[in-house]
Parts: structure tokens; C-alpha cells; sequence
């Protein structure tokens, strides 16, 4: 559908790609001044902005090249235009896509092009006392080369009025959770306007992908963000699997799942835990530790690490499992199961718990569309996205997933939809472990052809992870493209703190819960 938009509007103008694998998501390369005319035909379709980055292409005999990835239901389609080199500039999407104002300004930040109409251009990622000429992701930057130090001051949002005051959070927190800043103008205990400030713990990842082999560049992708070792894994290799069209066993891929479903569970038990505790119910933070605990010890016993980690790489995965295995983790999962459902009704019945949680930190369905939200936070507020359902690898495609989609959009929501989908987890586990194929576990890889790229969408347990590689001259990685869910979902914190106490933010913020690292590449 998104292809016939486009063609509809822009005719001949779009030049579809015949590089960009798997063929079921479109390429097309429009004229610079036509960008936004397609971005707005998008918006018509009712397709959202999933991703959008730059690539240095003077490899190729080019200059840069803009890229924004759209989507609706199951249909992915790229939208591409050239931007030359001594003209480094393109028009903003952010008039019509909320998300792009933060991907244009890293954009802006990283590779030095210039999204005109754009209404904050202030330093994304890249902080300001770095060289304003300094672009990390252009092929001429010199990475091992110290930057020197510029004295440059960051210019935080206003908010003014008779009894207006300003609390600054981090970006050092207290306990062990990665540094971020927030910074909130309130009136009493009421919050009026909530500004972020992240990239704290940038590490230059997608620069790295760019030294590594293509099997090396698994073990960076597990490492994006720890917690989503498993999911950001499985999207590099399914990515890179695209772009040189190998097929992976079914076993292989049934392999993944149990992983996925694992992470998902342990990472939900977690969050579960934690946004009680940040209304002093501890009892759920230690009884849900306890089973989180009890999962990880069966991974390190039977896969090598408590999670999982390193164990999905292009062609396949590292670990098989045996029929001894299987029984444990139905064994485990009955006792999981049984203890689950007696704190989930601990959960429900508590009152002075339920008086916390609901109508707190509301993202309305209207919004969680606007700013194009994925995974948890999408499905809390409405929106049923769900990549295993639009975008299934096997066994997603051999049985019907049961989604909980909510509508209240606050903090109870996203718990209970973490309930509801530990719940599904355990059923999809024991589908797995029941009908797992035989064959080998791991197939050699090819090598991508030069000048192609692959795309790969997987639903990790935040939400939709998205790849995008590309092959250089010589067949190497020219570039790398992660999009974390919390590259979008940042978004959505920021939007459902106003109107809220200050004292109910760590609870809302651990409702959202989304990752520092994953975000901050």
C-alpha cells in the first residue's frame, strides 16, 4: 500500500532499489526537494516513522545519503534521497513525524548534515564541548584521534511564571541505572514541562560496526544494550542473513524464539518488581527477583550465560538444546507459572498499590501515534504493534499470538501488559519446546555482495528493534543503523509527565523503563 502512495504522488521520480534485501521491504531513492513531499505521503497512508539516519557514501563515487524508514502494519518501505557533499542538506521531516526532530538532530550531530526546517538544532548525543566540525559517522573523522576540549553551554527549555521552579535530576542517579539528566520546571508538586537530556553513555557503536567483520559485528550488537542481548542480537544477524539471502534452519530460528521469549519473561519479572517497589511495595521487588533469578540460572546451565548473550550470530545460533533440557525448562516453568499467578493476584487486590499506579503518567492513545511508540508503551496506550505478528520468523508464523492491548495509557497499563505478555510467553515457550524441528543449529554464511544492504525488524521485550546494514566497496560494513525502542519511546516519557507530582516521576519513569545505552550509540 505504501509503495502504490508513493507512486501515486511521485511517479517516476521514485527509482526503486533492487539492493536493498529482503525484497519485501521497498527502496526508493526520490530528488532531495521531494523528501518531504514523501514523507507526506506517508502520513497520509497512516504509516509511521519507524527510523531515519545518514550514511556517508563517498565510497561509492557519491556524497550522503538521508534515509527514513516507514511503516505500516507489515509493509516496511525506505525512503532515500542524495545529498551532496558540498551542499549538506535536506528538508526536516519533523512537520510531519514528531520522531524525526530527535533523529535530525543526531543526524545533524553525528554526520554533519543540516535538516532544513528544523526547529532546534541544538547537539543530539554529541555533546557541546565537542568541535561543532567534529562528525564521528563521515569516513573522514579520526576516531583514534583525541578531540579537543570547546567550552560550550547547553541551552535547557524555559518554563516562567509566578511560582515556576526548576529541579535538575541527574544525570548521576542513585543505585546502578545508567546516567541521564532530567530537568523539570513545576509549580508546587505539580509538573508543567519535562526536557531530557541523554547520550551520557554514547560509546560510538554504530562507528565501531564499521572496524568489524560481519561475524564480529554480532557480538557488538549484543552488547547495544545488555539487557536486549538476546533481540538486538538475533536483528543484526537476520539483517545481515537478508543482504547475502542466506536461509536459516528452522531449528535455528526456533532456537531464537526460546532465547527471545526467555529475555522477555526475565526482563518483565523485573520491571514488574520495580515499578512496585517505587511505591514501597517491596514484597513484589523480591519475590519477582527471586523467579527472574530462578530463569537466569537455567540459562547459564543450559546455554552457557544467564543471558543468553553471544549466542545468535548470522547464520544461525552458537547452542542447541537436548531433551534433557527441554524437561527442565517445563519444569521450571510450571514452578514459575504457579508462584506468577498467586503475586499477580498480590498485585491486583492491593489497593494503596492500585491507587498509585492508575491514571499515573497517562500517554493517550493520540499521542503514543503521534510520536510513532513501539512495544510496552505502544501497546499500554492502544496501538497494537507487535513485530511478531506483522513481521513473524519462524515459529511466529506457525500459531496465533495473543497481544494485550490497553487503552488507559498509565502506568498500571504497562505493568499488566507486562503481565499479560509473561503470561503468553510461558504458553509460546512450551509451544516451542513441543514442536521444535530437527537440523543443524548453524549454516555458513556468504559474503554480502559490495553496495547492497540488508533490513531486519525484531519485537525485543521493550518493543520493535529495528537493523539496517549496509556492505561497502570491497563488500565490508559501510555502515550500521540501530534503532532501539527507546530511541522512540524516550519521546513518550517526556509527553506523560506533565500534570503529574513530582514525587510519582521514578515510578513513571520504571513503567516506561527504557534503556540509556540502547539509545545512546
Amino acid at each position: 500500500m505504501l509503495k502504490e502512495a508513493i507512486d501515486n504522488v511521485l511517479g517516476t521520480a521514485a527509482a526503486y532499489s533492487e539492493r536493498q534485501f529482503p525484497g519485501s521491504v521497498t527502496s526508493c531513492t526520490v530528488p532531495r526537494g521531494r523528501f518531504a513531499d514523501a514523507a507526506k505521503v506517508m502520513k497520509k497512508a497512516y504509516a509511521l516513522l519507524a527510523a531515519e539516519w545518514a550514511a556517508d557514501e563517498t565510497p561509492f563515487g557519491g556524497g550522503f545519503a538521508v534515509y527514513a524508514c516507514f511503516r505500516f502494519a507489515n509493509e516496511y518501505m525506505i525512503i532515500r534521497t542524495e545529498v551532496p557533499v558540498d551542499d549538506p542538506t535536506f528538508p526536516s521531516l519533523t512537520k510531519k513525524f514528531v520522531p524525526a526532530y530527535r533523529f535530525e538532530r543526531q543526524i545533524h550531530s553525528l554526520m554533519g548534515l543540516i535538516p532544513e526546517g528544523h526547529p532546534d538544532l541544538r547537539p543530539w548525543i554529541k555533546f557541546e564541548d565537542w568541535p561543532e566540525d567534529a562528525w564521528p559517522l563521515r569516513k573522514s573523522f579520526n576516531s583514534p584521534k583525541p578531540l579537543p576540549y570547546v567550552n560550550g553551554k547547553y541551552q535547557w527549555i524555559k518554563a516562567e511564571g509566578e511560582g515556576v521552579y526548576e529541579i535538575p535530576v541527574g544525570p548521576v542517579h542513585a543505585g546502578i541505572i545508567e546516567p541521564g539528566h532530567f530537568r523539570f520546571q513545576a509549580v508546587g508538586e505539580m509538573i508543567v514541562n519535562l526536557e531530557e537530556r541523554l547520550g551520557y553513555v554514547h560509546k560510538g557503536i554504530e562507528k565501531r560496526f564499521e572496524s568489524l567483520s560481519w561475524q564480529e559485528g554480532a557480538k557488538l550488537a549484543g552488547r547495544v544494550s545488555g539487557d536486549t542481548t538476546v533481540a538486538h542480537g538475533i536483528a543484526y544477524s537476520m539483517a545481515v542473513e537478508a543482504m547475502t539471502q542466506n536461509r536459516v534452519s528452522d531449528r535455528a530460528h526456533w532456537l531464537r524464539a526460546l532465547f527471545l521469549e526467555r529475555e522477555r519473561i526475565a526482563n518483565h519479572l523485573g520491571d514488574i518488581g520495580a515499578i512496585c517497589n517505587d511505591v514501597a511495595f517491596a514484597f513484589m521487588l523480591y519475590q519477582t527477583a527471586r523467579l527472574k533469578e530462578m530463569l537466569l540460572r537455567t540459562n547459564l546451565d543450559l546455554f552457557g550465560h544467564r543471558f543468553i548473550m553471544d549466542r545468535a550470530l548470522p547464520g544461525g545460533v552458537t547452542v542447541d538444546i537436548s531433551e534433557t533440557g527441554k524437561e527442565a525448562i517445563k519444569e521450571e516453568l510450571d514452578k514459575l507459572s504457579d508462584d506468577f499467578e498467586r503475586l499477580v493476584t498480590v498485585y491486583d487486590e492491593s489497593a494503596s498499590l492500585e491507587d498509585r499506579v492508575r491514571e499515573t503518567g497517562v500517554l493517550t492513545p493520540e499521542k503514543a501515534r503521534s510520536l510513532c511508540t513501539v512495544g510496552i508503551v505502544a501497546r499500554a496506550s492502544g496501538l497494537n504493534l507487535d513485530c511478531r505478528i506483522q513481521n513473524p520468523f519462524p515459529p511466529y508464523d506457525r500459531f496465533e499470538i495473543k497481544v494485550p492491548v490497553l487503552i488507559s495509557g498509565d502506568a498500571h497499563a504497562r505493568a499488566w501488559v507486562r503481565v499479560e505478555e509473561v503470561r503468553e510467553s510461558i504458553r509460546i515457550i512450551r509451544f516451542i519446546l513441543e514442536n521444535m524441528p530437527e537440523g543443524p543449529i548453524k549454516v555458513n554464511l556468504a559474503r554480502p555482495a559490495p553496495d547492497t544492504a540488508g533490513f531486519a525488524a525484531v519485537e525485543g521485550w521493550r518493543g520493535e528493534i529495528i537493523y539496517w546494514v549496509q556492505a561497502g566497496t570491497r563488500g565490508e560494513i559501510n555502515r550500521c543503523m540501530v534503532r532501539d525502542p527507546s530511541s522512540v519511546n524516550w519521546l513518550g516519557l517526556e509527553q506523560a509527565i506533565p500534570g503529574n507530582i513530582v514525587p510519582d516521576f521514578p515510578l513513571c519513569n520504571k513503567s516506561f523503563n527504557q534503556s540509556y545505552s540502547g539509545h545512546d550509540l
